[in-house]
This record gives C-alpha cells, structure tokens and sequence, in this order.
C-alpha cells in the first residue's frame, strides 16, 4: 500500500498524518519532502502522526533521522505521534527511542512545544 500523507494545522503546529508504509519504494522519499516542504513555509513545530502505519524498513527510519536532523538544523523540533508495536520496539533496539521525543495523545504533543 502506497504512503499517504495530509498535513494539518493545530495551533502553530503542524501533525503530519501518515498512512501506509515508509519504506525505499513506499513513502521515504513523501516524507522528506513532506517535512522540508513544511519548513519553507516556516512551520517549524512538526508532529509525525504514525498510528496508521503498517511498516517502517531502515530506508524509513533513516529517513525519520534525516527529518529530524533537518528540523533541529533548521531550529524547529520533530515528534512523532501514536507509534505501533513494530514500530515502537525498531526504534528501542535502534536506540533510537531516546532521539525522539514520542506521545500517544496528541493534545500532549502538541502542547509540548
């Protein structure tokens, strides 16, 4: 299945709703372009919604590094939002768990900017 994204405002934040699977073939590339494009337009405050998606490769997750590398450069911040199993226990054997800063409600993302 095809990534699909729509981007939506919360405030001064903008959550990013991602479903599918973020994968070489699938969707890494839409989400970088997703989030640089958010960043020309000077939103800087960008929540990932992942809670629809159905698998992430490593090609996905380098690129929810790179995103957030880019942000943080950019002097924005990255969260991500409604992480699954699979996606939850890639990111604690990755280490990568302690990189991000993840919520399960998205009120308490979005207020904590």
């Amino acid at each position: 299945m095809p990534l699909k994204a729509s981007s939506r405002q919360v405030g001064e934040v903008t959550v990013i709703d991602l479903d599918g699977r973020i994968t070489l073939s699938d969707g890494s590339a839409m989400v970088r372009d997703l989030i640089r494009e958010n960043l020309n337009k000077g939103q800087k405050k960008l929540v990932l919604n992942l809670a629809a998606i159905s698998y992430l490769d490593s090609t996905g997750l380098g690129e929810l590094v790179s995103g957030y590398r880019f942000v943080k450069s950019a002097g924005g911040e990255l969260k991500l939002l409604n992480l699954n199993k699979k996606v939850t226990d890639l990111l604690q054997v990755t280490k990568l768990y302690t990189v991000f800063d993840i919520h399960n409600d998205e009120s308490q993302a979005v207020a904590s900017f």
